[in-house]
């Protein structure tokens, strides 16, 4: 648990543990009756209002699971567009790119590279190499 969520779950606790002692007491602190009353409302509220958050939190999380089911069924459905357009207009044509689909233009030719070949030995004139 983090050390934020630790020391709001103490708070907490003794806030509870406060006012559960001053319902116990309340024949001998009439003084205090109000601020017994204020405390008990803010304990309520406050788990009230973490009932209501951790509520939110999981219709967050169901909408990002939806919102990422959707994503992939868009990009399913996007891919069998794809695949009907270029069944529709043809492989080679320049429309395809206009829905995202690259047309084929034929494979590139690689260059060959030229072989090195061996340069002639001189005839009987040259001197041996030392």
């Amino acid at each position: 648990m983090a050390r934020r969520e630790t020391r709001k779950a103490g708070i907490l606790g003794d806030l509870q543990s406060l006012s559960v002692t001053m319902e116990a007491n309340k024949e001998l602190l009439p003084d205090l009756e109000p601020f017994r009353l204020k405390l008990t409302g803010i304990v309520t509220q406050f788990l009230d209002v973490g009932k209501q958050q951790a509520a939110l939190q999981a219709s967050k999380q169901e909408s990002s699971k939806k919102l990422q089911r959707l994503l992939i069924e868009g990009q399913s459905v996007a891919n069998l567009v794809r695949t009907a357009v270029k069944d529709h207009f043809g492989s080679r044509e320049e429309k395809l790119t206009e829905f995202g689909v690259k047309p084929f233009r034929g494979r590139k030719v690689k260059a060959t590279a030229p072989t090195p070949t061996a340069p002639p030995a001189p005839a009987g004139d040259a001197a041996p190499v030392k």
